[in-house]
């Protein structure tokens, strides 16, 4: 077992973090997110086509690199610490990892290669509970909360039929799609609410795609600690340097014990996170039969760890974190939003208790 990078996933991570530095800095976070847009076009391109990110874990056959899940959690460690508004989680995660697990060639072939290449921007609407009936090809219900859901040029649409949960395939201007873009606390992750009157679908797979489902949402709960990990970090590596340079009653703050021990508990809580997310990604790539322990416990750790983090990160600041000028904020939504995202904190633990076997 390897749990620590090697030295081309850090030179990954390296020209990630150098093209956000250049491309999305802070300020301009702050423009996309405050202007309605869903991203920036011209990042996202560039992510897609001088990096080829959006197909880094898509097999060659179809146009991407062939990496593996690993790479893609190191991508999205660094999207996270920079908080970068894009539809890589919607598109390149999700949808892309449902389509290669539906074991469907003839829709791999069709969709994949635009995904890959960043053309083509899927999203994968998932309900938590009851979500559309399908009737034959034809959807109806609706799913409350879809990311990338009001842009996206795919919708991948788990609905119930006749064999069970299957995965469908819906066209943006499809009759009877309705896209209704949310109002949500982290501004710089844009959702929507689908809503299916009759729609036309185009069934992906086998009747019953239970399991692809479940394991796309395992891999995607990875994915997720890996960008929860990077916001958590992001917010350490800032409060620091803020604990050394601001002075209060004639000292840094830093000196102050309070906040030391605040801080080691914040490194602590760090070091663990890590260590959860490097062996949930392992698993991911090299033990599948490991994957559903490892994604429940990355979600119970992380949901939680990075949104203690980044409260502790905006308390530290006094009272400048409060303020909408600064980026404290910016971090505490995006970590309040992402333990939420894929299902509450105790819904993950629960996963976890059962699939250890504790509740039998």
């Amino acid at each position: 077992m390897k749990l620590i990078l090697d030295a081309e996933q850090k030179e990954l991570a390296e020209s990630v973090r150098e093209f956000l530095a250049g491309t999305a800095p802070m300020a301009r976070v702050r423009e996309i997110a405050e202007s309605g847009e869903p991203y920036d076009g011209r990042v996202w391109e560039r992510m897609a086509g001088e990096l080829g990110l959006a197909g880094l874990a898509v097999p060659e056959e179809y146009g991407g690199s062939g990496a593996g899940h690993a790479e893609v959690a190191v991508v999205l460690e660094q999207l996270g610490a920079a908080l970068t508004p894009s539809p890589y989680f919607a598109s390149a995660v999700l949808a892309a990892n449902v389509l290669l697990l539906s074991g469907d060639e003839e829709a791999a072939k069709t969709y994949l290669p635009g995904i890959a290449a960043g053309t083509l921007v899927a999203t994968f609407a998932v309900p938590a509970g009851p979500g559309p009936v399908a009737r034959g090809e034809v959807l109806d219900g609706s799913v409350p909360h879809v990311l990338n859901g009001a842009d996206a040029g795919l919708i991948l649409v788990a609905a119930d039929g006749a064999g069970g949960r299957g995965l469908y395939a819906v066209e943006p201007g499809a009759p009877g799609l309705t896209r209704t873009p949310l109002t949500t606390l982290d501004l710089t992750r844009p959702e929507a609410r689908l809503e299916f009157a009759g729609t036309p679908a185009r069934r992906i797979g086998p009747a019953d795609a239970g399991e692809a489902i479940a394991r796309t949402l395992d891999l995607a709960a990875v994915a997720l600690a890996a960008e929860q990990l990077g916001g958590l970090r992001r917010c350490l590596d800032t409060i620091v340097e803020y604990a050394k340079l601001r002075v209060q009653f004639g000292r840094f703050v830093g000196s102050f014990q309070g906040v030391k021990h605040k801080l080691a508990d914040m490194h602590c809580t760090l070091e663990q996170a890590e260590s959860v997310v490097r062996y949930a990604a392992w698993a991911a790539d090299e033990s599948p039969g490991e994957l559903p322990v490892a994604a429940a416990l990355a979600q119970s750790y992380l949901g939680r760890a990075y949104f203690q983090v980044a409260k502790d990160h905006l308390l530290l600041h006094g009272g400048i974190g409060f303020t909408w000028e600064h980026d404290a904020h910016l971090y505490y939504k995006r970590a309040k939003g992402s333990q939420l995202l894929l299902g509450s904190p105790r819904s993950h633990r629960a996963d976890l208790a059962e699939r250890l076997g504790l509740l039998a």
